[in-house]
């Protein structure tokens, strides 16, 4: 970490500081926040820009989908839709590190960027400060943990400050978790239980209540959580990659300042962010492929994106958008 990078104010848990946290997300900043697994990087679900700058502060590589923490079930149920077994496993283990992929509901209001532009959504109900601004803020919050892409993950308010610095504004401070590490992420679907991630809560307990076993996930199911992305985003044309001149007909992505070379010639143009900023052009991508997906262009081609920083997260989605569709694997 630069040394030079200012340290985030750390504050112990109180009635102020939990009003100030959620002063901070409200206005799309970033929080430091523990639950009892480990500690999260907090911002509003539903604020693109947000949700943008977990995956930068983060470095994360790839758009993976976030878990999204609310207060209760009944806050959950204005995201995803529950099924009975769904409600049996919310109600017996919530507040706690159970987390549930269920299917989302069509007025969702978690962004796009959040859910990986997915069908479903990863939602919880924590225990302590998280579960507190959850209520408080009156919407999700998506917070996975607060550590550098591939570090250890935080349990302590001083690992958070010494990974992420300052690109978060504060740092909720309530000691040690006391699960410490990360939900078990279970999928609800067909009636069945699948484990895409163990974690907290041990699976016999799981099995005990649902009356069932928990199944691995298989290739013939499509389930989606934190880690098990897929080639999910192609459109319905054939996609260029890092072109140099755009053909007549086709649809164009673009990135920057800078026009390519027959740009005028394109059937529709979005510009992901005009200033170059990598954050924005994250925001911005799932509704900008899916408004060119209907432009009744033959082919989207797409200018080359930096490969830094969140760029090789946005690379990442256009080369599985630009995949041979047999070659998709969701």
């Amino acid at each position: 970490m630069n040394h030079t990078m200012h340290r985030p104010p750390i504050v112990p848990l109180s009635d102020a500081n939990l009003a100030m946290a959620t002063h901070l997300l409200s206005q799309g900043k970033l929080v430091g926040v523990p639950t009892e697994t480990v500690y999260g990087l907090a911002a509003d679900a539903t604020n693109g820009s947000a949700v943008a700058g977990i995956f930068a502060a983060k470095g994360r590589p790839s758009f993976n989908p976030l878990i999204c923490h609310v207060a209760d079930r009944e806050m959950a149920e204005r995201l995803v839709i529950f099924s009975d077994l769904a409600v049996l496993l919310a109600d017996a283990f919530w507040p706690g590190p159970l987390t549930l992929v269920l299917p989302k509901r069509a007025d969702c209001p978690v962004h796009e960027l959040a859910s990986a532009d997915l069908d479903t959504l990863a939602v919880r109900v924590p225990t302590g400060p998280m579960q507190q601004l959850a209520a408080m803020l009156d919407k999700p919050i998506a917070a996975p943990s607060a550590n550098l892409s591939g570090g250890i993950s935080a349990t302590s308010a001083a690992a958070v400050a010494e990974d992420l610095g300052d690109k978060v504004s504060m740092i909720i401070d309530h000691g040690a978790p006391s699960v410490g590490i990360e939900s078990t992420i279970v999928a609800v679907k067909y009636g069945a239980l699948f484990l895409l991630r163990p974690g907290g809560l041990a699976l016999d307990k799981i099995e005990k209540v649902a009356g069932r076993s928990v199944q691995s996930v298989g290739q013939d199911i499509s389930v989606k959580a934190p880690g098990m992305l897929s080639s999910h985003y192609a459109p319905d044309m054939p996609v260029r990659l890092n072109v140099s001149n755009v053909h007549a007909d086709e649809a164009l992505l673009s990135f920057g300042p800078n026009k390519v070379a027959g740009s005028d010639r394109a059937l529709l143009t979005i510009n992901l962010s005009p200033s170059g900023s990598l954050a924005e052009a994250a925001q911005a991508l799932f509704s900008a492929m899916r408004t060119l997906n209907k432009s009744g262009a033959t082919t989207l081609a797409v200018v080359p994106i930096p490969q830094t920083g969140l760029g090789l997260a946005i690379n990442d989605r256009l080369r599985r958008a630009a995949a041979p569709k047999d070659m998709a694997d969701g």
